[in-house]
């Protein structure tokens, strides 16, 4: 049987790498313009048509979907293809309610878990949050977003639960999409004094107090989103760029 040679094998790597870059790279694009209000929310996603709009192949299309589904970004429903996902008052509400079950409890894990280092990952974490939140730019939501995420997984990465930290970082890409819609309703929320009150009982050990800041901060979102839906309002009025 003749072996590959070292440079078919070289070549063959560096093909299934710019492959998968593609597939992250429409993948991204995809994430963002849910998120942003481009695509809306019951929106088809046919193939074909997402092949033009980002000028790339179906494999590549189909594979960056795929991925938005595991997320609950995007639903896929047999032979009638893919469509972004629905957002609700009721769908907010029990994602909320299953993230304040689960992370409160990860926090108080954490924090008696936590060493020094995990100390100070946390106070990193927070330090670059609290700069791109004092206050927050339009500009910077993206950036905002990833610290925001570091923050929240370096509060709850002392739990011992790596199971945990799956499910927990699922709820919180699927509430990303409410997150985009509350800083769109400009209601003057001081979310920084909310993520400085959870640090600073987090960081100084006080499990049961910052597990109730957690809780506190979890709800206000969709607390201003569900008034916002209920009271007739388009929250996509300032949402779609």
């Amino acid at each position: 049987m003749a072996k590959k040679s070292f440079i078919s094998l070289v070549d063959s790597s560096e093909e299934t790498a710019g492959y998968r870059t593609l597939i992250e790279r429409t993948y991204g694009r995809l994430r963002e313009d849910i998120l942003n209000g481009v695509l809306q929310p019951g929106e088809k996603l046919l193939v074909e048509h997402v092949k033009q709009r980002y000028d790339v192949g179906a494999g590549t299309v189909r594979e960056a979907l795929s991925r938005l589904v595991s997320e609950a970004m995007v639903t896929a429903e047999g032979q009638r293809g893919f469509t972004v996902a629905p957002i609700s008052a009721d769908d907010l509400i029990d994602v909320t309610n299953v993230r304040v079950a689960i992370e409160t409890d990860a926090l108080r894990a954490s924090v008696r878990q936590g060493d020094d280092f995990w100390r100070h990952r946390l106070r990193l974490a927070y330090e670059q949050l609290s700069a791109l939140e004092q206050p927050l730019k339009d500009e910077n939501v993206r950036r905002w977003e990833q610290a925001n995420a570091a923050f929240h997984g370096a509060l709850l990465s002392a739990c011992g639960s790596p199971w945990t930290l799956r499910v927990v970082q699922q709820l919180t890409h699927h509430a990303e999409r409410y997150r985009r819609y509350a800083i769109g309703l400009h209601t003057g929320r001081d979310v920084h004094a909310e993520h400085q009150q959870i640090f600073e009982a987090a960081v100084t050990g006080q499990d049961a107090r910052a597990a109730l800041a957690l809780e506190s901060h979890i709800r206000a979102t969709p607390e201003l989103i569900v008034k916002a839906i209920r009271g007739g309002k388009n929250i996509f009025d300032n949402h779609a760029s």
